[in-house]
């Protein structure tokens, strides 16, 4: 019987193979070169929260793309999830735009053995508006492309085969919604949309009354972690049991009612920093009269995100109390393969990787948002990361925006539909993110693109999580508002303005381009903000803006923002090139200056 089984896996792995290629022509990265379609993404989606009994959803599916209401009656083929239809993974490569509709079609069977349990159905992310039946029966609708959402499917689900149907509606810059950088129209700066599926899809067993979700705050003043577990089907008198572990020993224990939180005091805690970025374990039950309704595990770290003024009372950004130049790349998360979605987890990590090798600190996450594994890996590795709001409804781009000096126009109208839609969608952000370690600052709005309410939209955002710091409008329009000042300027470091009561960043610089024929997006078509012929000049330019960001951080500056990791699409601005075949600075050299600037505060307390 197990010869069969192997056999009959591998026929399968084989007929995916034979089934699905990659669309078009143009570069791609290696994990994107050896991907296996039969098994894509395979690694548990959301390690803050852990379950032994889930399935993979990832895979092939048929697609349809139709007029906007029109059902399908036939399948143009397959599409590989969750890769979206316009990447060459997807095995598609085709826009679908805002007047038609996307659909996507697949069966699955439930184990045996979650028999008596509820079954839920978890989407990564689907960009924008998701509408989902299972064997017919209507779901609900999800609208938001940057965060997770699920349906409970056990009253829908039948005996046997079970067919998923999912319909996708996306306007791109048509529509008001966040977007980020997708545009109908790429140019310059702004690339190809996404449109579906994009982050891992998959079912999840679960008691009859489980365990929701789990966020353990930190508080180092006080020496506690603060774990708030939403639960499901709970009844009074039942509680939570929470654990805290390290390296398998217990440091401490708490319990609680659902719904309050649960504290856990540790006497002597390892505190979570680049250098040492120190993880315990959480183990979190549902506990009923004594009996474990549902078990899972989660980790933390203490840390503390503040501010402060120096000895030359210059506002400083700090961590657990201690002055720390913040700097890293601005890093955009694009593939030329996968577009929104890395070909592999090994991919998604490899970024992080290099940027901590090259001796960054940070990353700023430039209005994008990325699959819970990403922020796991900065927790683990010991990244601290700047969170973008993805900016939307913009068609006019950068209306008054005024970046020299503190704003005095009249702030972008938006519609109430529009407004709703951004208030809704970070709120969605936070929640989703406010959990991982690694977040230390939150932007709401970058260069005025869909900026609003601004001093209202910050304030909001701080009351809403007091645990990170606040940075209003990366690069403008500017208000006195928030944890920080942010400028930019390209292509060197200027400080043209100063705050004496916030710390003052340089939200980007930089850009230093450089064209490498065989790793371009388009071979006739790129563009950066100063361009060099070989990855030593390139060092050599780079090298000689961080010896006058240098100068600057002992005039002001306290954190700081080079553009970027990698190429994307015509943009040659990045450290390494689009496809990650072949990095473009001096590795050992720009390393040894980062680490320089990372450590410019340590005497300045």
């Amino acid at each position: 019987m197990k010869k069969l089984m192997t056999a009959a896996a591998l026929l399968t792995t084989l007929t995916a193979a034979a089934q699905w290629h990659p669309a078009g022509d143009r570069i791609k990265t290696s994990w994107g070169e050896g991907l296996d379609p039969a098994n894509v993404l395979a690694e548990y989606p959301r390690p803050q929260m852990v379950r032994g009994e889930w399935q993979n959803l990832n895979g092939l599916w048929n697609y349809a793309i139709r007029p906007a209401g029109e059902v399908p009656v036939a399948w143009d083929g397959e599409i590989l999830v969750p890769f979206a239809a316009e990447s060459s993974l997807s095995g598609v490569g085709r826009r679908v735009g805002a007047e038609q509709e996307l659909w996507y079609e697949r069966s699955f069977t439930i184990p045996a053995k979650w028999s008596g349990r509820r079954v839920l159905l978890h989407f990564g992310a689907v960009d924008w508006r998701a509408d989902v039946w299972v064997n017919g029966v209507s779901l609900g609708r999800h609208e938001g492309g940057y965060t997770p959402f699920d349906f409970d499917v056990t009253p829908a689900l039948q005996k046997g085969v079970n067919t998923l149907r999912v319909r996708v509606w996306d306007p791109t810059d048509a529509g008001c919604q966040p977007r980020g950088k997708q545009v109908n129209n790429p140019e310059v700066i702004w690339y190809t949309p996404v449109t579906g599926i994009w982050q891992t899809v998959w079912l999840e067993a679960v008691p009859q009354q489980y365990i929701r979700s789990v966020v353990a705050t930190p508080d180092l003043d006080r020496r506690t972690f603060r774990v708030a577990a939403a639960a499901c089907g709970t009844q009074p008198g039942d509680r939570l049991d929470v654990t805290l572990l390290d390296g398998g020993a217990k440091v401490a224990s708490a319990s609680a009612l659902c719904g309050a939180d649960a504290e856990l005091y540790v006497a002597s805690p390892k505190l979570w920093s680049p250098s040492s970025p120190h993880l315990y374990d959480l183990e979190i039950a549902l506990v009923r009269g004594g009996r474990v309704l549902d078990r899972v595990t989660s980790y933390a770290a203490m840390r503390k995100f503040s501010t402060g003024k120096d000895r030359d009372g210059i506002v400083r950004l700090r961590l657990n109390d201690e002055p720390l130049f913040q700097f890293g790349p601005l890093d955009q998360g694009w593939w030329p393969d996968g577009l929104y979605t890395a070909p592999t987890d090994e991919a998604l990590v490899y970024d992080i990787e290099k940027t901590r090798e090259w001796g960054f600190n940070m990353i700023r996450k430039h209005i994008k948002v990325e699959p819970a594994r990403w922020y796991w890996h900065c927790d683990r590795l010991g990244m601290i990361v700047w969170q973008d709001m993805p900016s939307g409804d913009q068609a006019d781009r950068k209306p008054q925006w005024q970046d020299k000096n503190y704003f005095t126009g009249e702030e972008k109208q938006r519609t109430a539909i529009s407004e709703a839609c951004y208030r809704k969608e970070w709120r969605e952000i936070i929640d989703a993110l406010r959990g991982f370690v690694s977040i230390g600052v939150w932007v709401p709005f970058n260069e005025a693109w869909g900026q609003f309410k601004t001093v209202e939209i910050a304030e909001w955002t701080k009351a809403y999580d007091p645990t990170r710091l606040v940075n209003p409008a990366s690069g403008g329009n500017h208000y006195q508002t928030g944890d920080m000042l942010d400028l930019h300027n390209y292509p060197d470091p200027s400080l043209y303005l100063y705050d004496a009561n916030r710390a003052t960043v340089l939200g980007e610089y930089g850009g230093i381009g450089l064209v490498m024929k065989e790793h371009l997006w388009e071979p006739d078509r790129n563009w950066g903000y100063v361009s060099f012929s070989t990855p030593e000049q390139v060092t050599d330019e780079y090298e000689k803006y961080a010896a006058k960001l240098g100068e600057l951080i002992g005039r002001g500056f306290s954190a700081a923002v080079y553009t970027q990791t990698t190429d994307v699409e015509i943009e040659v601005n990045g450290l390494m090139t689009y496809d990650r075949k072949a990095v473009k600075v001096d590795e050992g050299r720009i390393r040894k200056i980062n680490e320089k600037i990372c450590n410019s505060l340590n005497e300045k307390k």
